[in-house]
């Protein structure tokens, strides 16, 4: 019975923990930021109202309920800027998802491929840049792009500009420094899925005429979506909501979701509108999610359907 016992309060923790982890750092404050999403702003502290009154019974949630109102989701609807600062961070992460994948599977492909003595040195070298702060490692990037940097610089001595390109302050300079961050993020994923995959399948598809470019294409790049779907995911998600990126290589003038939410926080201190924001943030990276999740099922039902 002790044994059995022991068993069930280990499934039990096993399933539990993750399960409160996941209330007390995710629900709990998303129910905190929904509630102050219907509130309304002010002067005070906490700058928004109405206020939970605990110690009102009935009568005061009556009227803590009575006080909550959309206002804010009025606004986001009816105002532009927030339309255009949500399609804006999802093309800037879509495009830079894209640039990733083209990147990060050639990259994987190569390590996945090199001898067992090269792959931890690749991967070490890949997983290096996170040893360095993520700030540092974006400020160093302004000293690459400015219009007297190391990258234009470098571009006119060899000739190839005939004056420095205004990759500062601009979506290439956004583009370019969500590739750089999130690279990482596309590799490991890819190289996980690509060195497991089977070197006799290559072998046999080179024995049916297949050369190197379609055994690629045919045989690793369909075996290794779900590395692919995985680290899409894991760049895609940050990337909507990014701040710092397009802080500090974007300019003024990029409108991202990021930095209309710190904009509206700490700039305008209207915290039931920033709370909005960030509601109207997570579901735009939850329904990619959702959908992954769907093409999963889909693909998973249907690789058992063949296997029978």
């Amino acid at each position: 019975m002790s044994g059995r016992l022991t068993r069930r309060l280990g499934r039990g923790l096993v399933r539990g923990l993750p399960l409160l982890w996941l209330v007390l750092f995710f629900l709990v404050p998303f129910v905190v930021t929904l509630k102050i999403s219907f509130s309304s702003p002010a002067t005070a502290q906490p700058p928004y109202l109405p206020v939970i009154d605990w110690q009102g019974g009935l009568e005061g949630w009556s009227e803590f309920l009575q006080a909550l109102d959309f206002q804010n989701y009025h606004m986001i609807a009816g105002d532009a800027l927030y339309r255009d600062a949500a399609l804006s961070s999802l093309g800037y992460a879509a495009l830079a998802t894209a640039i990733l994948a083209l990147i990060g599977t050639p990259t994987a492909y190569a390590m996945a491929r090199a001898s067992a003595r090269w792959q931890p040195i690749l991967v070490a070298l890949v997983i290096v840049p996170f040893w360095t702060s993520f700030l540092i490692r974006i400020y160093a990037w302004i000293a690459v792009l400015k219009p007297e940097g190391l990258l234009n610089g470098a571009l006119l001595k060899l000739g190839l500009i005939a004056g420095p390109l205004p990759l500062l302050d601009s979506s290439v300079g956004v583009l370019i420094g969500l590739t750089y961050a999130y690279l990482p993020f596309m590799v490991l994923p890819l190289y996980a899925v690509m060195s497991r995959l089977d070197p006799a399948l290559l072998e046999a598809a080179a024995d049916l005429g297949a050369g190197r470019a379609r055994a690629f294409a045919t045989v690793t790049l369909p075996l290794a979506l779900p590395g692919l779907a995985a680290g899409a995911l894991l760049c895609f998600i940050p990337m909507v909501g990014e701040f710092i990126i397009p802080d500090l290589l974007g300019g003024s003038d990029t409108l991202m979701l990021g930095r209309v939410l710190w904009s509206e926080f700490f700039s305008n201190r209207d915290w039931p509108l920033a709370s909005a924001v960030a509601v109207l943030l997570l579901i735009l990276i939850v329904v990619p999610v959702v959908l992954f999740r769907e093409a999963e099922l889909r693909r998973e039902e249907a690789a058992e359907g063949r296997g029978r």
